[in-house]
Parts: C-alpha cells; sequence; structure tokens
C-alpha cells in the first residue's frame, strides 16, 4: 500500500504563530530536538470540525515540556486557537492534530538553555480505524521486550519524544510477528500500556486497569474511565500482574488513535469481546460528536 510522505502533502501547518505552506514547514537538520529528544508533543482529534478536550491537551502540552525543562511560549488559549485555525484553513472536519514542540539549533550540546522553543502544528487525515462491527472481533497484542522505565529513571508524566523509541521497536517487532501491537510491562514486570494507548480488562461486569504512574494518565483513558462509571460499572485501578490476564472476561484498548478497541488476544491470553466493550465504544463515539 502506497502511503504519501509526510514532508510532500499539501496544505497548511503553523509553525512558530504563522501559518506556512506545508512543505516550508521545515526544520535544521542540527536541531537540538532531533539529537537529545528535546521534543514534547500531543495527539488529538477533529470531530465535525471541533477538536475533542483541546484545551486538556494544550495543557498537558505545556507540563510536558516544563517537565523537560522548557517552557512553549504560547498560553493554552493561544494554542487553542492556532490548533482550530489549522483545522479551518485546511479546511477539514475529522482529521488527527498534532502540536509538537522542540529545542533548535542554536546550540548543539547536551546542554542547551539557550535553544529557540520551536512549535508547530498539523493536521491530516486519519479516520477511524474500524467501524463497531470490525472493532468487536478483537485485535491481537503481542506481549513487548521492552518495559516502561522507573519513574525515577525517565520523565514518564510527559508526552516526550524520547520514550516512544521503545515503542517503536516493540510495535515493529509485533507486527513482523503477525500482531496489531504490543502490550508493555514495566520496570517491575506489572502490566503498563501499549505502544500509543492504555489498556482496560474486565472481569464479573467490573473495569481493572493498571495504575498510570510509569506512564501517561491518558486524557481518552480518563474520559473512558468517567463514561464507565456513569454508566455504574466499577472501574478499579491496581497492579496487574501478566498473569492475571488468563482471568479477565474482556480486554480493550483507549486512546485518541485507537479510540475504543477491543483486544482478542495479548500473547498466550484469550479474551472475548463482550457488552462492556461495545457499550463505551458507543459512549465513546457519542461522546466525541457530541
Amino acid at each position: 500500500m502506497s502511503v504519501l510522505p509526510f514532508d510532500q502533502r499539501e496544505g497548511f501547518i503553523w509553525m512558530n504563530g504563522k501559518l506556512l505552506p506545508w512543505a516550508d514547514a521545515k526544520l535544521h537538520v542540527l536541531s537540538h530536538g532531533l539529537h537529545y529528544a528535546s521534543c514534547v508533543f500531543e495527539g488529538e482529534r477533529a470531530y465535525g470540525g471541533k477538536i475533542f478536550k483541546s484545551t486538556e491537551h494544550s495543557e498537558r502540552f505545556r507540563r510536558s515540556a516544563e517537565v523537560l525543562d522548557f517552557e512553549i511560549p504560547y498560553s493554552v488559549a493561544e494554542l487553542d486557537a492556532a490548533k482550530k485555525l489549522v483545522v479551518e484553513t485546511n479546511k477539514m472536519t475529522s482529521c488527527y492534530v498534532r502540536p509538537v514542540a522542540w529545542r533548535g539549533s542554536e546550540m548543539m550540546a547536551v546542554s542547551a538553555q539557550n535553544a529557540t522553543i520551536n512549535v508547530a502544528i498539523a493536521v491530516w487525515d486519519w479516520p477511524s480505524m474500524f467501524d463497531v462491527n470490525e472493532k468487536m472481533r478483537g485485535i491481537r497484542l503481542d506481549i513487548a521486550e521492552y518495559r516502561r522505565p522507573d519513574p525515577q529513571c525517565a520523565p514518564c508524566i510527559s508526552k516526550a519524544a524520547g520514550l516512544y523509541m521503545i515503542c517503536t521497536i516493540s510495535k515493529h517487532r509485533a507486527e513482523r510477528r503477525g500482531y496489531a501491537d504490543a502490550l508493555m510491562l514495566d520496570w517491575q514486570g506489572r502490566v503498563a500500556e501499549c505502544t500509543g494507548a492504555n489498556v482496560l480488562f474486565v472481569k464479573g461486569g467490573v473495569i481493572h486497569t493498571p495504575i498510570a504512574d510509569c506512564f501517561l494518565d491518558g486524557i481518552t483513558r480518563r474520559t473512558v474511565i468517567a463514561l464507565a462509571k456513569k454508566r455504574g460499572i466499577e472501574v478499579v485501578e491496581r497492579r496487574i500482574m501478566p498473569e492475571e490476564m488468563a482471568s479477565f472476561d474482556e480486554c480493550f484498548i483507549c486512546g485518541t488513535g485507537a479510540e475504543v478497541t477491543p483486544v482478542s488476544e495479548v500473547g498466550p491470553y484469550k479474551f472475548t469481546p463482550g457488552q462492556i466493550s461495545r457499550t463505551l465504544i458507543e459512549d465513546y463515539t457519542a461522546t466525541v460528536n457530541a
């Protein structure tokens, strides 16, 4: 399947306060963000022309940068307005939205206090992965070799680009083995998350999900938990060991890209996508399109 490279697409990208033709949004090869991963980003979706929870994403975007010891030079309100402008200028209604911020090329060493902080926002078409009936078949997950790091060893509360290196490696390995994605354990061998989505399990009508202390407490995750509780479904956030997966009835993942997607298999563990997964798919779809 041929995919148009992202640097060859049409449209406009907002960069450092200005709308630029897509092809003109460039950075130098000696940018600090490229060499030292001093870069943070967000993943958002617009539905019907409106970005879902835009302000929450902008707030997290700024917090992520602060964790990496730099400040995004735009307020939450300015970021929200810029994202809205990019969606409208590109004449998109349902699309993926990618804000990104990085240290520039003024300094090229580990220390980079005087590097300019660059910010860009791009949007592109990214339809929902499946319709509800396709989703209910469930996807297959491998179990990753790499683990989410100890919070004392990495800035886990930041949506930092460098933290995704092991995600890319793990997803590539999973895809080569015929899986859709990989489930990652944490540094102590407990269930953590997938390479780009949070994971939740169902047992006896109760949802169980790992405590988000070494990975992002995703905005979609929080939304889904709130929807479940609104339905009267109990949600337990706790430590989950891999062998416990044998006792769960359902499993599903959630994130901006995945939305809510049931899982039929995680390595040797099997699940049957069921009513709670379907209900939360429908409730989430209704919420983002409201």
